[in-house]
């Protein structure tokens, strides 16, 4: 005879199992014709000002157009973008909770810290790269250098130089420790919470030159509040044309760029992630997207969910042998 506890306990299970077998059957074909019937929440895993909270915005106002849907930013920083990352990697796979990556700043954190609560080649599944920022050497007007020359000089001279970034295991810290690793100097890493308080205690002359994202540093560059010296890419930025790359500046093989990218928790239904790749698409196509984009220093390039996890795993590949080569760790 089953007792009305245990009765009930069964009751509540197939219930459950009904409820799941329900959910996973609305997340197909029908459920996607009518995807999304509620504000999407776009996780920015880095604090307003910096490069991934400036693409975001752009990527969340054109996706919104382009859903139907408001697309609402939820910036939650800390870790090197780990704390967000991982909140999105936990949430629902409903298509209602999306993160915008820092591919080259999560796969650097992947290269250094194998125990991270997310893996993000398995955890998540690509919706698309969105594009690619260029790293810019900038110092702050206090400081008496024009060009990387003059700040290798200066740095040479008088050891112990501060240089901020985003926080530790970022895209600034390992092109920071890449450079001195290069040019044998001794400097002083500073990290920060992001790369808005960054670029704040810079200006302020706090911290004294840093390797940032172009879309971080370039307002305050057309502002005057600070000093470029050079570009981190083989080419020139249209954005700052009379900045030399790195390699003019006499450091050649210096190329650090960061990518970034729109990602969904995994097993999220692959009728959403179709569907959201092509509003994705059709968003990186247009030319407002792309002038508001190039206007911050972005460069676009989209990729599909395929080619984005090669991508991703050849980002980890990469950032891994730097590392190892440059001896480069986490403080």
């Amino acid at each position: 005879m089953i007792s009305s506890t245990n009765f009930g306990r069964r009751l509540l299970s197939a219930l459950a199992a009904v409820a799941t077998l329900a959910g996973l059957i609305a997340a197909g074909p029908a459920a996607a014709q009518d995807y999304p019937t509620k504000p999407i929440k776009l996780i920015i895993p880095y604090p307003p000002g910096g490069a991934t909270d400036v693409i975001g915005r752009i990527v969340a106002l054109k996706m919104s157009e382009a859903l139907g849907q408001q697309v609402v930013v939820d910036n939650r920083s800390g870790a090197t973008g780990s704390i967000g990352a991982a909140a999105a990697a936990t949430s629902a796979p409903d298509g209602y909770t999306l993160l915008l990556g820092a591919l080259t700043s999560h796969s650097i954190n992947a290269a250094l810290q194998p125990k991270l609560s997310f893996d993000l080649a398995k955890d998540f599944v690509p919706i698309g790269v969105v594009g690619q920022v260029p790293l810019v050497f900038v110092v702050t007007n206090s400081l008496p250098v024009k060009t990387l020359p003059e700040l290798l000089a200066y740095v040479k001279a008088k050891p112990g130089v501060s240089y901020a970034s985003s926080g530790n295991g970022s895209p600034q810290h390992m092109a920071g420790e890449l450079f001195k690793s290069m040019t044998k100097v001794d400097m002083l890493h500073v990290p920060y919470k992001g790369s808005g308080p960054a670029m704040t205690d810079l200006i302020g002359g706090q911290v004294q030159t840093m390797i940032e994202t172009m879309p971080a540093a370039l307002p305050h560059i057309k502002s005057g509040a600070l000093r470029p010296l050079a570009i981190a890419m083989p080419s020139r930025s249209a954005n700052l044309p009379d900045v030399p790359t790195a390699a003019e500046a006499g450091l050649p093989d210096f190329i650090v760029t960061s990518m970034f990218g729109l990602l969904a928790p995994a097993k999220t239904p692959p009728a959403l992630v179709a569907k959201l790749t092509a509003a994705l698409e059709k968003v990186l196509a247009q030319k407002d997207t792309q002038d508001r984009m190039a206007a911050q220093g972005v460069i676009t390039g989209y990729l599909n969910p395929v080619d984005s996890a090669k991508r991703i795993r050849a980002e980890i590949d990469k950032w891994t042998k730097v590392a190892k080569d440059a001896n480069i760790k986490l403080e």
